[in-house]
């Protein structure tokens, strides 16, 4: 059975080969952003994050100890906003299941627990971003019950045809 625990800097190893994943997700989809093979944290920034707990970092771990998943986290609030409420947010970051690893509910468990230390911790919402070049991660999110909060969108310039 999978475990889901905090990451600790032990972790910092696995959660760095899964952020190459990540970005070479988002490169294949968007190269003329995302640079690959690349990460976007290196082990000192993961080092401060991991032990920061208002970004909390989660990884689901086998039987062995493997991580085979991660979940990045940060807490968002805007106090006295003229505009926005002082709602607590916890912005999903990251969220990336190995390769090897998919279709084990790796993703779900992640997704889950996130849901679980938010409610434990008094969040109003969780919220994360995803790129429309990776329909598979939208279809997850839409599949765990998550909508559309907001949508970002783009012209690229200079390509006059």
């Amino acid at each position: 059975m999978n475990t889901v625990r905090r990451a600790t800097e032990a972790d910092i190893p696995a959660i760095l080969k899964l952020l190459v994943q990540v970005d070479m997700v988002h490169h294949n989809g968007r190269p003329d952003i995302f640079k690959g093979p690349a990460t976007k944290y290196n082990a000192e920034q993961l080092k401060t994050i991991v032990a920061d707990d208002t970004t909390p970092v989660f990884v689901c771990t086998d039987p062995e100890g493997n991580v085979l998943g991660h979940a990045f986290c940060v807490y968002k609030q805007f106090l006295d906003d003229n505009v926005l409420t002082d709602i607590k947010t916890l912005y999903i970051d990251d969220i990336c299941v190995d390769e090897g690893a998919r279709n084990r509910h790796v993703g779900k468990s992640l997704y889950d627990h996130v849901l679980k230390f938010a409610r434990e911790e008094g969040f109003y919402n969780v919220t994360l971003n995803v790129w429309s070049c990776n329909p598979g991660a939208l279809a997850f999110y839409e599949k765990m019950g998550m909508v559309p909060q907001k949508i970002g969108m783009e012209i690229v310039l200079g390509s006059e045809d």
